[in-house]
């Protein structure tokens, strides 16, 4: 069995008859995010790419500032619990927000909620002042969809999972699945930190809702593009455009809306 998904035995209807069928569905696991010897939260999670879950959640939460602050790491045999030491002492939250993910996603709690479309949160600690700007014809994003999409080994073989990915604006760098679209980014971004990634992080492209959480992590990478295959929440949008980011949703084949920041998409 993969760690990523299992193969199993059910019946299948479809027109007027029935059969019985083998595939696969997608592996889901709580996994333990251990920081210093104690237990701070359950990740709900495909079980791979756990290191870079766990630095890239630590990261995205502002809670260590590059990969120098993990002292150690330390994932368990049975793949339930990472094992994570910092160089100094970090102090865990006084209590986590459940993210709108369908997979029970935690952040830290901030003072914005998705409901207050007045107050716009502060660009998170970390976010580069200036941009790696880039400018993009549509048929560019088009195209980095189309990469999107078939590089989704893991949805192919059992449906049911996320996928996001970084591009420099031509190709994807980083390509990471999961069962919550959260848990994608934090992936994409411990994997940038552990693999010592320096190629231009332009574009993060996703399948998954854009809401704050997922525009605060996008940020927090560096990237000035954000480009997903459904729809922003109008918090996304409003962030999107006060800190100088351009978002794009329904990206799919020959079509996508751009909600903010449009002077990086070529128009004539």
């Amino acid at each position: 069995m993969s760690l990523s998904n299992s193969s199993l035995e059910f019946r299948q209807y479809a027109n007027g008859a029935w059969r019985a069928e083998r595939g696969h569905v997608p592996a889901e696991m709580a996994v333990t995010l251990t920081v210093n010897g104690e237990a701070w939260l359950e990740f709900m999670c495909t079980p791979e790419h756990l290191d870079a879950l766990a630095v890239g959640f630590l990261y995205n939460e502002g809670l260590i500032e590059s990969a120098a602050d993990i002292a150690q790491m330390r994932i368990c045999p049975a793949n339930d619990n990472v094992d994570v030491w910092t160089s100094t002492s970090i102090e865990k939250p006084a209590r986590w927000r459940i993210t709108s993910s369908c997979t029970g996603g935690m952040s830290a709690p901030g003072d914005e909620t998705e409901a207050d479309a007045v107050t716009i949160p502060a660009p998170p600690r970390g976010m580069p002042e200036h941009f790696d700007e880039v400018s993009l014809e549509p048929v560019q994003v088009n195209e980095l969809v189309r990469q999107l999409f078939q590089a989704q080994d893991l949805h192919r073989q059992s449906g049911g999972v996320h996928a996001s990915a970084l591009s420099d604006g031509e190709r994807l760098i980083i390509f990471c699945e999961d069962i919550g679209r959260h848990n994608t980014l934090d992936k994409l971004t411990g994997r940038v930190m552990l693999e010592k990634n320096s190629e231009p992080r332009r574009v993060v492209l996703t399948t998954g809702r854009i809401s704050s959480e997922m525009m605060q992590k996008a940020a927090r990478m560096g990237t000035t593009v954000v480009i997903s295959c459904t729809a922003p929440t109008y918090l996304a949008v409003q962030m999107a455009e006060a800190w100088g980011m351009t978002l794009i949703g329904y990206a799919r084949q020959a079509r996508f809306t751009l909600y903010a920041h449009p002077e990086r998409i070529k128009m004539d």
